[in-house]
């Protein structure tokens, strides 16, 4: 669905962040809310609680996009983690609003002196949904149907983070076995050593899911899904709602709400006035213009996830004229990503010079960049012969992401820079899974999109998002399909090498052949506020995206 004619150009005439700020202001003022939310919160959400029958404690989480697929390894989309992070565990966990792991479905581990062997002692007592027993078996036939696809469960999707992660499938696997050692422990051979193999247990794509349901229907496993979490899957209204129930038999402790009701409401304007007539508890994907209104009322307070993330737009390498060098880095002059940030992030964003958060180690701003100068990007366009620009398009994503509040109004400023140097870009979207698929499959020209880091190791942004391995589709996670073998080579390496201080400084020479290369435009990292009634207690931001809810309190 195109975009194009629902925006007036006359806001562009002026230049940078002048014509940035009338746009903001013009788009703002079409989707304000009716009512100021101050003045309206009060009456309509006493009135509200005062209607909820009393029963099973219940929280309504507000988002604006649903959930993609249940099965864990098969969606890429955070909307889809949300949920998948209450059903299931993995064998380890990550501590509360951090990356480091600690136990979850294994009690401990051992590693070979060499790390190619990891053993796990598994807890024992833990029962799937089903009412199953979770055990080594379950570990292994896990993980044997994702990494093998001649397994006869490899169904249901392209189980693309397993090949992000693990190098690839059968003989790319860098997991070459899965050993039942007995009933309560396993054992994994790895083809070489991981770096952040630990760190990659603890990601929910990891999650075991139970072998009864999967090989009764494994691609039913992304509707109705069957884990050993802290709650149970109840129904799935696509577009509005998906229902869980508290597992009252959880290894972890019975969670302290009873429900929870994940709604997809995609209009930011729309899901700010159910939080405030009480229609929901807790809200993401808040517009930042909307933030300073919320502060000020007193029935709310606000988390802020840590920003391991990167909004980007990616050049698509395999489409002309976007393999040359001298487009790409024409267009990385022409766009002011200060003005964008400060205009559209709220102070909630931070320019980003490299694809890496500088909260991470590894990176590093001794980089080629490359400051807003359009009459440079005129030079270089000229050079790479169009030096009256072309047409093309701007794929821009439908939902607000951690790392991209505003996508619609990035993605009109963006097309304002790009005018301003001759280039007419139409601005296409599609529906959020629709939009990943195609992205995917490499369908774009230039497309808006970003990551929150999984595991808080740099080889997740970097070998996932821009290694030529996974510049394939379908679900590229590397969507500028962007293939360099030097950087391939270096990434590699790094994967393998125990010491942090080695892998950093391989690390910062990714980030210099990247940056040359220019297969983005990197936009930003943001912090994500979270939006929740006052009296909600114990929730913690996890940096990763997402987190169990069970040990967090109603009022």
């Amino acid at each position: 669905m195109s975009l194009f004619h629902r925006r007036s150009r006359v806001g562009w005439l002026t230049a940078g962040a002048v014509a940035l700020g009338l746009l903001v202001s013009a788009c703002g003022g079409a989707k304000q809310p009716q009512t100021p939310p101050a003045q309206q919160g009060g009456q309509q959400a006493a009135q509200q609680e005062q209607a909820k029958p009393a029963g099973p404690k219940t929280l309504v989480w507000g988002r604006g996009g649903d959930t993609v697929s249940l099965d864990p390894i098969q969606p890429t989309d955070g909307e889809s983690f949300k949920v998948i992070n209450q059903i299931y565990d993995t064998l380890v966990r990550y501590k509360a609003g951090k990356t480091e792991v600690e136990p979850a479905l294994a009690t401990d581990w051992q590693a070979s002196p060499d790390a190619k062997e990891w053993t796990f002692s598994l807890r024992q007592g833990v029962k799937f949904h089903d009412g199953t027993e979770f055990d080594a078996e379950a570990v292994k036939f896990n993980f044997d149907r994702w990494r093998d696809t001649k397994n006869p469960y490899h169904k249901g999707g392209e189980f693309a983070y397993y090949s992000y992660m693990f190098g690839g499938f059968d003989d790319k696997s860098v997991i070459q076995d899965v050993q039942v050692v007995d009933k309560y422990k396993v054992k994994f051979t790895l083809k070489r050593p991981l770096a952040y193999f630990l760190q990659n247990l603890a990601m929910p794509m990891f999650s075991i899911a139970s072998p009864t349901a999967i090989k009764a229907d494994p691609e039913a496993l992304g509707q109705k899904p069957v884990g050993t979490g802290a709650y149970k899957f109840v129904d799935w209204k696509k577009g509005e709602s998906i229902t869980l129930e508290a597992n009252p038999d959880y290894w972890g402790g019975k969670p302290k709400i009873d429900r929870i009701i994940y709604r997809s409401i995609p209009d930011n304007n729309a899901r700010l006035l159910a939080l405030q007539s009480g229609d929901i508890d807790v809200m993401d994907g808040v517009e930042p213009n909307q933030l300073q209104v919320i502060q000020s009322d007193d029935r709310f307070q606000v988390a802020l996830r840590p920003a391991m993330n990167v909004g980007y737009l990616a050049f698509n390498m395999d489409k002309k004229p976007f393999d040359n060098p001298l487009v790409r880095k024409a267009i990385n002059h022409a766009i002011d990503k200060k003005a964008i940030v400060e205009t559209l992030y709220a102070g909630l964003g931070q320019v980003a010079v490299t694809p890496l958060p500088p909260s991470m180690w590894g990176w590093t701003d001794d980089v080629t960049q490359y400051p807003y100068d359009p009459q440079k990007a005129k030079q270089l366009l000229a050079q790479a012969g169009f030096p009256n620009g072309f047409k093309t398009q701007l794929w821009a994503m439908p939902v607000p992401r951690p790392y991209m509040p505003q996508p619609e109004k990035i993605a009109q400023a963006i097309q304002g820079y790009l005018k301003e140097v001759g280039i007419e870009a139409e601005i296409v979207t599609y529906e959020w899974a629709t939009y990943l698929e195609k992205t995917g499959m490499g369908e774009h020209t230039m497309a808006l999109l970003g990551w929150v880091g999984d595991n808080g190791d740099p080889d997740n942004f970097l070998y996932v998002l821009l290694d030529k391995d996974n510049a394939k589709g379908p679900d590229a996670g590397n969507i500028a399909f962007y293939r360099n073998d030097q950087l391939h080579e270096l990434l590699v390496q790094a994967q393998e090498i125990p010491d942090q201080s080695r892998r950093a400084e391989l690390y910062v020479r990714a980030q210099k052949i990247i940056a040359e290369d220019a297969p983005w435009v990197v936009l930003a990292h943001a912090q994500e506020p979270i939006v929740m009634k006052k009296g909600i207690q114990g929730y913690v931001p996890n940096p990763t995206g997402s987190e169990p809810l069970y040990q967090i309190t109603l009022p």
